[in-house]
């Protein structure tokens, strides 16, 4: 082969080389970091850059977007002395490549570090209950502790969340324990209250219901007294109005005493004082008829003798008169006795319906009616 096609050859491949190695493309959200001689040089940006060959050389590449970093559980202490893991999600972005490339060795790993340290001293100073339900004071704590520590290594922590927080299996149990007492505790809770405004309603509609019985009740007997006493007063108008016989209220009086017994549930029966009363009133009342017929027949009797004789004395007149005058008396005598009667029979119907006394007892008043009625007999004879 010619020499001169071979240095050809050579000269177009240290060409190309050369031009390769002038020529850097650096994708979207992506920073090179370029080292001349060893010594930083420049941060490369997105696009066509070129360089030096040989001289200049890329010592990082960084990507600039925002990363995710989940770390793993770490061991915590809380303030009551109990063990919990903690896992914690980190939400970063490199906003200076070159310190983040040349400020700290492992920036992921100073970070994770950086955590765990501001978590134990965070949940150090919380209780198990305070750290469970503080999550957001926690996250807001560790962003400011970390954002502060790596800005000046080109790193800008934007969120930093607790994914879990493991408190030991035993304390687990207990607080399931707890939690279910509180559920039962809330349940019970309810139940009683329900059952407390069901009582209270059941309470208030029987009170309005007794309050409405006894409403209804009393509107009932007031118009029934009403009606009793516009029934009484129209009776007393009656009576006055037709200005009633006291032998026709003796009678009636007489009438109303079997109804005094008429209860299944009298045991004993009260003879009525007034009895004695009554009784004389109804006698006086037949010898009232009696004595007003006296004369008439006397009349009648004289009469008779003076058609039949003519003429007659005064002691044959006054043997007819006797005579009349001794057979209206009796009588009156006979009917006062059955009506006195009567009243005994019906004193002792009542008496035996009351089931008083087994003995038969003697109608008051009888004695001194007969003994009048008899009396005025003899006087007549």
């Amino acid at each position: 082969m010619d020499p001169v096609v071979i240095l050809i050859l050579v000269a177009a491949v240290v060409v190309v080389f050369l031009v390769a190695s002038t020529v850097r493309v650096v994708p979207q959200a992506r920073r090179y970091n370029i080292e001349r001689f060893g010594r930083f040089r420049r941060t490369l940006q997105p696009g066509l850059n070129f360089v030096l060959p040989v001289a200049d050389r890329i010592n990082t590449k960084l990507d600039v977007r925002e990363q995710v970093y989940s770390s793993e559980p770490k061991p915590v202490i809380t303030e009551d002395n109990l063990v919990v893991n903690i896992d914690t999600v980190l939400y970063y972005q490199v906003t200076d490549p070159r310190a983040a490339a040349y400020e700290v060795a492992d920036y992921l790993q100073a970070i994770d570090q950086l955590t765990v340290t501001t978590l134990r001293n965070v949940i150090g100073s919380m209780d198990l209950e305070g750290t469970l339900t503080s999550r957001e004071e926690i996250n807001a704590r560790l962003r400011t502790v970390l954002d502060d520590a790596t800005g000046k290594w080109g790193i800008r922590v934007n969120r930093v969340e607790i994914k879990a927080i493991d408190p030991p299996q035993t304390i687990k149990e207990a607080m399931e324990k707890q939690m279910r007492a509180e559920r039962d505790k809330r349940a019970a809770i309810l139940h009683a209250e329900g059952e407390r405004q069901a009582k209270i309603l059941t309470a208030e509609g029987t009170k309005q219901k007794d309050i409405l019985e006894a409403q209804g009740t009393q509107q009932a007997m007031t118009l029934r007294a009403d009606g009793e006493a516009k029934a009484v007063e129209r009776v007393f108008q009656a009576v006055h109005r037709n200005n009633a016989d006291p032998k026709v209220l003796a009678y009636k009086y007489l009438e109303t005493l079997p109804h005094l017994a008429a209860s299944d549930n009298n045991t004993f029966w009260v003879i009525p004082g007034e009895l004695t009363e009554a009784v004389r009133t109804v006698t006086t009342a037949f010898g009232d008829q009696s004595e007003m017929g006296l004369p008439q027949a006397a009349q009648a009797g004289k009469a008779g003798a003076a058609a039949a004789h003519g003429t007659s004395d005064a002691g044959g007149g006054g043997g007819a008169e006797r005579t009349a005058e001794s057979a209206l008396p009796q009588d009156a005598a006979a009917a006062v006795d059955e009506a006195a009667r009567q009243a005994a029979a019906t004193v002792n119907d009542a008496k035996a319906e009351a089931q008083a006394a087994a003995s038969t007892t003697r109608v008051p008043g009888r004695g001194p009616s007969a003994q009048r009625v008899n009396g005025g007999g003899s006087s007549g004879d």
